[in-house]
């Protein structure tokens, strides 16, 4: 899809008032008239070389369990997992802009102790947890954070 100089020019702004990729699809076709699927506009935003900014960078001091949105181009692409360190005793989550291939919707998780996992509803709506370490179980008190928080996640997404 080619643009002209002043449709290029508004999309550059929406990415720099951080707006998501959904609600520059929605505005394309309200305001300019275009009517774009949502990977037309990934593949539009990233051959303009604009990064979607995330919304709400995560708060020093805040609560132990927060989620974040995920950024980057696609699911293979997702910002570093926090360090333990940095946030003691919690567990954090994120969800891909593009769910992973036999995914209804999928992301990443990490617990409390460090380690990752990913972790998708699968098409017949059952949910799986892939931890990166092989062997590796959960304590029941990060379970019950991710189950907490992933709910929470996926109720602003309208799951």
């Amino acid at each position: 899809m080619k643009l002209d100089d002043g449709q290029r020019k508004k999309v550059t702004e929406w990415i720099g008032q951080g707006l998501k990729l959904s609600e520059i699809q929605k505005r394309l076709g309200s305001e300019l008239d275009l009517h774009l699927t949502y990977m037309d506009v990934r593949l539009l935003v990233d051959d303009l070389k604009l990064t979607p900014k995330d919304i709400e960078p995560p708060k020093p001091g805040g609560a132990a369990l927060q989620s974040a949105p995920a950024g980057g181009k696609s699911a293979s692409v997702a910002p570093p997992p926090p360090t333990p360190a940095a946030r003691p005793g919690g567990v954090f989550i994120n969800v891909d802009e593009t769910a992973r291939p036999g995914a209804v919707i999928s992301g990443k998780v990490t617990f409390s102790d460090g380690n990752t996992a990913e972790w998708y509803f699968d098409q017949t709506g059952q949910p799986r947890l892939l931890p990166q370490q092989a062997g590796y179980r959960p304590s029941a008190g990060d379970l019950q954070q991710f189950q907490t928080a992933l709910e929470a996640e996926l109720s602003k997404l309208g799951f």
